[in-house]
C-alpha cells in the first residue's frame, strides 16, 4: 500500500511521520491495507498528507529519498 509523494520544493524540508489506524481510514483504503492494523502517513509542515505507506521504516526511507528530513510524531 503506497501512495505517490508530491513534493513542494519551496519551503520547509521537514516532514512528519505518524501511525494511522487503518480502522479510521475510508473503506477503499481499508480494503487496500489488507490485514494491517496501522499504516504510516508522511505529512508536510502544513499538515498535508504526502504519502501513506505500509511501514514506518519505508516512510522514513521515502522521505529521505526525496531529500526531506523525517521526524516521528507520537
Amino acid at each position: 500500500m503506497n501512495t505517490p509523494i508530491e513534493i513542494n520544493t519551496e519551503g520547509d524540508r521537514i516532514v512528519y511521520v505518524k501511525a494511522v489506524d487503518v480502522a479510521e481510514l475510508p473503506r477503499d483504503l481499508r480494503e487496500q491495507a489488507g490485514d494491517l492494523d496501522h499504516l504510516y502517513a508522511v505529512h508536510d509542515s502544513d499538515g498535508q498528507q504526502l504519502a501513506l505507506v505500509a511501514d514506518r521504516k519505508l516512510a522514513f526511507v521515502l522521505a529521505r529519498q526525496h531529500d526531506l528530513s523525517p521526524v516521528a510524531v507520537h
